[in-house]
């Protein structure tokens, strides 16, 4: 009988029978799977996705496109701004679609004016004394702009040159350049302020010919009293602290629950803790009467709990923590406070070598542990009161591990990943359809043919299976994490098939990609890349550190895994292919299990 784990009305699964989701196919017409009828972009190109009988030519525009041998296609087009019009023709049958391109930049009025959401800063902020405030606006050239607050006048002076980045997925195009342009009608200017005050909203004006054009802000400055700063609490299981007060900022680690910081500064809905970090309001609570936060910290001791090395470090207060991952180091850092440390207890242990520790600034302790094994299995951060609890666990071999495959009737004599726990993923899901190819046939639909065939195979070596989802329904993705955390396996896949954004080739991007994040994370992706490549004779797209819900987990080794592309013809007909499928779930078990052996 398997094992059900319930989390939050979702149902985790060990085991389970193998099911097949039969592949949607393309009626004997035209058809048009992407860009959608009208479409707007700000890429210099788009792709045109979709599929027709292969006897026969398909016209875009009236000019023939290449095709698969089954007749899939996805040629790309320059795009002029503005509206274009493209036509699909195949013998009797006629697709018309609009793709717009707009530009990224501001809108500039008709007249005299600001452009549309050009004034900066957009949102409520607040900062320190003497802290460097910047101001900016998009005008016509050659115009005078100011900017009026409390009894400040700043001058705002137009850039020489705007050198723009493109977004972070421009990685997986290789279009990673940026943009130098000219920054016509840019204007940006700063200052400080010394008392602290609330300074109201900023009001910008515009002067050029004899014109006079006013605007008042819709956010308002304000600075801090230093001795009078906010202090907040961690509510959240794990906060999301970043290098910016928005998402396009990069993570930093979480903060466990239970932390608190005193507030330095704000943005909108994001609070600057007094470490550097950023973290949204929402998910912290203010503690009234709080001071500023110090922690004193003096014996530490270790303990070995099932599965795991737990450190334990007693603070007079919770306060932000970071971890750095090497090789055969975990480094731990506690933020704001100071080392009254003589003694600290550590055991021979399996996992830990040493412990070192220093007081690199007078308000920062930082402690290395040195470990035995290279390869690390996941950590996990909690508070339990004041307290900080530090789990390193053990490799797969360790007592949980014999446990559950006990309590589940397992016989794993003469089979390599016996008793070895493995959660896999697949991706998206109910309403969650992920990418599509050329007939319409959605990547949810693939990601569980190929995890259900790779359940089967794992099984049969041995393995203990958990799935986030065994038929087709939506999965959220808190849910999915929150599962990896519960069942803490060995190691996590979430198993996808890839797209590209509108600037992206279609037509010759295809491969096998792998994605992670936490460094336990990085030798088990490069070796199923590199295996998947070698043995299937695939394409490699790559391997890429990503910021992604997937690979976030730190309780185990996580790898997402791109095993081709949706929306390229050819890699299409392969996916898609019950016997390529097969061989694909056979190979990737034999390099799971490979690692395996080789790690252990």
């Amino acid at each position: 009988m398997r094992q059900i784990l319930t989390v939050l009305g979702s149902v985790l699964t060990v085991g389970g029978s193998l099911g097949w989701a039969s592949v949607a196919q393309a009626e004997q017409s035209l058809h048009l799977t992407y860009p959608p009828k009208q479409h707007e972009t700000t890429a210099e190109q788009i792709f045109l996705i979709g599929t027709a009988p292969p006897e026969g030519k398909v016209l875009v525009n009236g000019k023939p496109i290449p095709r698969s041998e089954a007749g899939h296609f996805a040629p790309s087009f320059p795009l002029k701004m503005g509206e274009n019009q493209f036509t699909l023709r195949y013998r009797n049958q006629e697709v018309q679609i609009e793709v717009t391109r707009t530009s990224p930049e501001p809108k500039m009025p008709a007249g005299i004016g600001f452009a549309e959401d050009s004034l900066t800063p957009a949102r409520d902020m607040a900062r320190l004394p003497e802290e460097l405030i910047c101001f900016g606006a998009v005008a016509p050239p050659k115009a005078t702009v100011s900017v009026e607050l409390g009894t400040h006048t700043i001058p705002l002076s137009p850039q020489p040159q705007a050198v723009q980045l493109p977004p972070s997925s421009a990685a997986l195009t290789g279009e990673i350049q940026p943009d130098s342009r000219s920054s016509v009608g840019q204007y940006k200017g700063c200052t400080t302020f010394s008392q602290p005050t609330n300074l109201g909203n900023p009001l910008f004006q515009l002067r050029k010919n004899g014109k006079t054009v006013s605007q008042q802000s819709s956010a308002s400055v304000e600075i801090l009293s230093p001795a009078n700063l906010d202090v907040v609490e961690v509510t959240a299981e794990e906060g999301d602290a970043r290098t910016g007060p928005s998402t396009s900022y990069s993570r930093l680690t979480p903060l466990p629950k239970g932390t608190t910081a005193a507030v330095t500064g704000r943005e909108g809905e994001w609070l600057r803790l007094d470490y550097g970090a950023w973290i949204k309001e929402a998910e912290t609570r203010l503690l009234a009467n709080a001071i500023p936060p110090k922690s004193l910290i003096r014996s530490i001791l270790s303990r070995q709990a099932e599965g795991a090395t737990e450190v334990i470090f007693p603070l007079t207060t919770p306060v932000p923590v970071s971890v750095q991952q090497g090789d055969n180091t975990f480094t731990l850092t506690l933020h704001n406070t100071t080392a009254q440390t003589d003694t600290i207890r550590l055991d021979n242990d399996p996992l830990i070598k040493r412990l070192d520790w220093q007081q690199v600034t007078p308000t920062q302790v930082q402690y290395t542990f040195q470990l035995k094994p290279e390869q690390q299995w996941g950590y996990d951060l909690q508070y339990e009161g004041t307290s900080l609890i530090v789990s390193l666990r053990y490799p797969p071999e360790g007592g949980q591990r014999s446990r559950r495959a006990e309590e589940q009737g397992g016989m794993y004599t003469n089979r390599p990943l016996a008793g070895v726990e493995i959660l896999l993923d697949p991706g998206h899901g109910g309403e969650e359809l992920g990418s599509k190819g050329p007939t319409g046939y959605p990547e949810k639909d693939v990601n569980l043919v190929v995890s259900k065939l790779l359940e089967k195979e794992l099984r049969r070596r041995g393995a203990i299976v958990y799935m986030t989802r065994e038929r087709d329904k939506e999965v959220s993705l808190q849910q999915r994490v929150e599962m990896i955390n519960l069942v803490e396996p060995a190691i996590t896949l979430s198993i996808h098939y890839n797209a590209l954004p509108d600037s992206g080739d279609a037509i010759n991007t295809a491969g096998v990609g792998a994605f992670w994040y936490h460094p336990q994370a990085h030798n088990l992706a490069v070796f199923l890349q590199n295996y998947l490549v070698e043995k299937l004779d695939r394409p490699s797209y790559g391997v890429f550190w990503n910021n992604l819900a997937l690979t976030r987990p730190h309780t185990a080794p996580a790898v997402l895994l791109e095993l081709g592309f949706m929306i390229n013809p050819t890699e299409f007909e392969w996916i898609t292919n019950p016997q390529a499928q097969e061989r694909l779930a056979n190979t990737l078990a034999d390099g799971i299990t490979e690692w395996f052996l080789d790690t252990r």
